[in-house]
């Protein structure tokens, strides 16, 4: 009983070795395309997929202005408290309070690129960038302020 057992355990571990030995072996004889990236050296001509997650970040048009109505939906969609935002009340010519923000915060360390504030968003006002290399020194640089100085709500966004 224990010799057929010990047997049948070397009889499949040898077949599954075979069987990565042969899926190994085509893909060396049959060259399609290289699917390996000589990164670093490649960073100029470096294309990540369409899917990949890097960091938030506020999309501002050729005017300083984003889409973002302050309404914190992303805020309280993130699960582990990566994104603040802090509103402000700016007063319209016509003497209306109306809510703007003051300060968007993104704290990268937190953050897990889940996406699930991107999804929360009703205004399509952040994404996911490209961007990938966040190695630093200082944990500081990696919270950031998204709204840049002077920049306002886009007209016609509510």
């Amino acid at each position: 009983m224990f010799i057929t057992d010990y047997i049948k355990e070397v009889y499949g571990a040898v077949k599954s070795l075979l069987t990565g030995m042969k899926v190994t072996g085509h893909y060396f004889t049959h060259h399609k395309e290289i699917i390996t990236e000589q990164y670093p050296d490649n960073r100029d001509t470096l294309k990540m997929a369409d899917r990949f997650r890097g960091e938030v970040v506020l999309i501002h048009d050729e005017h300083n202005e984003h889409a973002c109505t302050g309404c914190s939906a992303c805020e309280l969609a993130c699960p582990n408290g990566t994104i603040k935002i802090i509103n402000k009340f700016d007063v319209s010519p016509e003497g209306k309070k109306k809510k703007a923000i003051d300060t968007f915060v993104y704290h990268l360390e937190l953050c897990t690129m889940c996406n699930l504030c991107i999804q929360a968003c009703p205004t399509d006002a952040i994404k996911m960038a490209q961007t990938f290399e966040h190695s630093v020194y200082d944990r500081s640089q990696l919270t950031k302020k998204l709204n840049h100085e002077g920049s306002k709500l886009r007209e016609g966004v509510e």
